[in-house]
Parts: C-alpha cells; sequence; structure tokens
C-alpha cells in the first residue's frame, strides 16, 4: 500500500506531484509512477520524500483494509474545490475507514446496527413535513431539541468522520462503506454548522432525489436540515405567535437547540413569526459583528464522534490487537490509549 499511502500524505501536505518532484530532484512523472504502482523508488529517494512531507518511513508502509467498498457520493457541480482537494478528501476518507473497519473486523459478533434505509423517502412538496418525515424515519421525536446528535447517528449505524481540513470551501459530504452510509464534516467549522451539516447530508442520505436538479435539492436539504433542528411547533412554543423585537432570550432558544442565530431568525421568519423587516435587521447588525463568520458559540457541550475510539479499546480490552495497535488505529499517544483499557477501579 506504499503507493496510496504516498499520495494521502502528498495531498494532505497540499503538494502537487510536480511540487514533491522538485523537492526530492524527480520527474513529475517519477511521481505518478510510483504513485500508480508502476515503479518502486529507491531507498534514498523514500527517505527524501519522508523528509518533504513530514512523516517517518514507516508511514509509508502502513496496511490498508483490502475489505474495503467505498462509495463516494460525488462533489456537488458547482462545488468551489480544486481537483486536488477533492482527491485529498476522498484519500482521507479512505484511510480513515481503513483504520475503522481493522479495528471492526477484531471484534466478534456485530458491533455496528443495521442502519436505516436509505434513499427510501418521498419528498412530500414541504420541507417542515420532509423534516417531520425524516425525524420519524430515525426513530426521533416529533419536536424539541435533538441532542447528542452524532451519538444518535453513530448508534443507528451511520458513521460520521471528522476531517481535519483547513478550507472553509469544504463543510460535509456523504458515502457508503461496506454498506454502511457515512457523513464527513469538517473538523473546523463552528459546532452549530456541524450540526446543521450533518442533515444537510443525512437529508441527501435518506431521501429520493431529482439528480437533474442539484441546485434546488442543496437548497431544500438545507431547509429540512433546519425544519429537522428546530421544527415549526418548537418555534412557536418557544418564540410565541409574534417576534416584534431581537430579544436576549433568542440566546437560549439557540443554546437549547444547538443552532446558531442565523439559523433560528431564518426559520422564524420563514414561519411568520419574525417579519421581513426584523429579519433584515438581524442580518445587518449580525454583519456588523462580523457574525458571518465568527458567530458566538451557542452550543455548550460539543459533540465529536465516539464509536471509533469505542471500537479499537473494546478490541483492546479483548485482546484483539495490543494496545499500541491500537493507537496506531486511532493515531493517538500510547499512554491516551492505555488509560482506557484494562480493568476499571470502583
Amino acid at each position: 500500500m506504499f503507493e496510496k499511502n504516498l499520495k494521502y500524505y502528498r495531498l494532505k501536505k497540499n503538494m502537487s506531484m510536480k511540487d514533491l518532484a522538485d523537492a526530492v530532484g524527480v520527474t513529475s512523472m517519477a511521481i505518478s509512477n510510483y504513485e500508480s504502482g508502476k515503479r518502486q523508488p529507491e531507498i534514498e529517494i523514500i527517505n527524501k520524500m519522508a523528509e518533504v512531507l513530514g512523516i517517518k518511513v514507516v508511514d509509508f508502509l502502513a496496511s490498508r483494509n483490502s475489505h474495503l467498498e467505498i462509495k463516494h457520493c460525488e462533489f456537488r457541480k458547482h462545488s468551489t474545490l480544486t481537483k486536488t482537494q477533492q482527491e485529498f478528501i476522498r484519500e482521507s476518507v479512505e484511510e480513515y475507514f481503513s483504520r475503522f473497519f481493522d479495528a471492526l473486523d477484531c471484534l466478534c459478533g456485530d458491533p455496528l446496527p443495521t442502519p436505516p434505509k436509505c434513499y427510501t423517502l418521498e419528498l412530500s412538496g414541504s420541507y417542515q413535513q420532509d423534516a417531520l418525515n425524516l425525524r420519524e424515519h430515525l426513530g426521533l421525536p416529533k419536536e424539541g431539541p435533538i441532542d447528542e446528535l452524532i451519538g444518535i447517528l453513530e448508534n443507528k449505524g451511520i458513521i460520521v468522520f471528522e476531517l481535519d481540513i483547513d478550507d472553509d470551501h469544504f463543510s460535509g459530504m456523504n458515502g457508503f462503506v461496506n454498506g454502511y452510509p457515512f457523513i464527513v464534516i469538517n473538523k473546523n467549522m463552528n459546532p452549530e454548522r456541524k450540526r446543521t451539516t450533518i442533515i444537510h447530508e443525512l437529508a441527501h442520505l435518506m431521501f429520493i432525489w431529482d439528480e437533474s436538479k442539484e441546485k434546488e435539492n442543496e437548497l431544500l436539504a438545507t431547509q429540512i436540515a433546519g425544519a429537522f433542528l428546530i421544527t415549526d411547533a418548537d418555534l412557536f412554543r418557544e418564540l410565541g405567535l409574534k417576534k416584534t423585537r431581537l430579544t436576549r432570550d433568542m440566546i437560549l432558544v439557540c443554546e437549547e437547540y444547538g443552532i446558531s442565530m442565523y439559523l433560528l431568525v431564518k426559520r422564524a421568519a420563514q414561519v411568520k413569526i419574525m417579519s421581513n423587516s426584523l429579519e433584515k435587521e438581524f442580518y445587518i447588525k449580525a454583519n456588523k459583528a462580523h457574525w458571518n463568520k465568527h458567530e458566538p458559540q451557542r452550543v455548550k457541550k460539543l459533540e465529536e464522534p465516539l464509536l471509533f475510539k469505542q471500537l479499537v479499546y473494546r478490541a483492546v480490552n479483548e485482546e484483539g490487537v495490543s494496545i499500541q495497535r491500537g493507537a496506531e488505529l486511532l493515531q493517538m499517544p500510547y499512554s491516551d490509549v492505555e488509560k482506557y483499557c484494562g480493568l476499571m477501579e470502583v
């Protein structure tokens, strides 16, 4: 798997083949041949590439799970991501799930629950109703805040992967790995945007879409995500029938539902609790305060995917893998993995 690892670390370093070739002292064609497996570099070249990429030579030799079947959903046609960025995201997903399923292969039974059926919900013509149907499809309450969103999805067999990518143009994508649906989100987004993005991608997985209407689909998926996180019934209960002023208690609503103020105001305007003029007043004030880029964080309890860690810790405790191997799978220090393994002291 040298060739796959070379490509992954090159893209992670945000280097083109030419960039790496120039830094190492070979041709771009040589790098292309290394990554395609047509040629094997000399040890001196391997050492130079590792030095340039800031990794250890042994990282090139990390094994890849050979039993992965990954179906990447295509990037949006109007995506502003470059081809190199798209390649990095795909390679990162494959590298992550190689480690994920290595851990899974060490466990007995069926550690992952059967996920809900995908591409099965019909669009109703009302995004509010679609949001309610999505909640029902997942076995969630018809109204009220959804806490621990990532944990809920992981417990339903939907895998969530946070990709550490410093690019605001990427928010999320979805796909399937060995039959399990997955959602990838940008780890560096604020928690409110993460929650909205997760439901946006979830909608793409669960509904039947007309692929010829990409622009309309994106808008609808965003509307479904907003109505999923705070329903019409929630809005009327929390804000009342009419909102004539922007008041501080709205912050408490955002905190309770794990949403941004932008989303709350948009939803309030959609259901006519708030007038268009008051909505515009908020946008003007918020943009002056630079909330369009750095809105204060509303989510108090941060969410993160825990499933992979739990699988590895269980594999270590069942002696399916060593602590060292567990640390390699999670890409964590040995000591951090060790403290979660062994007998619990009461």
